[in-house]
């Protein structure tokens, strides 16, 4: 297990921020020498606390102006229905995010599509047509004043 000090953070927040800094530039930003600083670096990735690096993707620019959060309730509260629905939802290319949770509903989605009629769709012919989906409510995002992920 990694030490997690005050600087071990410092650097996840930066990274977080800019997952392309230069090892010169954070080490400046966290005051460490580049060796010391990369050494640790080298360890949160090898602890698995950096789990790894991505792009932060513009939705506007892929085409993407409509984003909903949806509660899902499963009928059946099987091992079965529960794998048949998590099958289902990792081939729609339209939910983003799956989280299986606990409460009145199994699972919230989040799903990011063009606009709202392909999100009708979406809604109708793919959950629609889930044998196990009992009930669907839509939660359509307006604005993300906070978003951690970008």
């Amino acid at each position: 297990m990694t030490k997690m000090d005050q600087i071990n953070h410092w650097i996840l927040r930066e990274l977080t921020r800019d997952g392309r800094i230069s090892n010169l530039d954070l080490a400046e930003r966290v005051g460490l020498s580049p060796s010391a600083c990369l050494r640790r670096v080298q360890e949160l990735e090898r602890a698995g606390v950096i789990a790894g690096y991505r792009a932060v993707l513009n939705p506007a620019a892929m085409g993407i102006g409509f984003t909903a959060y949806l509660g899902v309730g499963l009928g059946e509260h099987t091992k079965a229905a529960q794998e048949a629905f998590e099958r289902a939802v990792a081939r729609a290319p339209e939910v983003v995010e799956c989280h299986n949770v606990t409460g009145t509903i199994e699972y919230l989605l989040r799903v990011e599509c063009a606009d709202l009629p392909s999100y009708k769709r979406f809604h109708t012919d793919v959950l629609g047509t889930l044998p196990h989906v009992t009930s669907i409510t839509s939660y359509v995002v307006m604005d993300s004043p906070k978003d951690a992920r970008a």
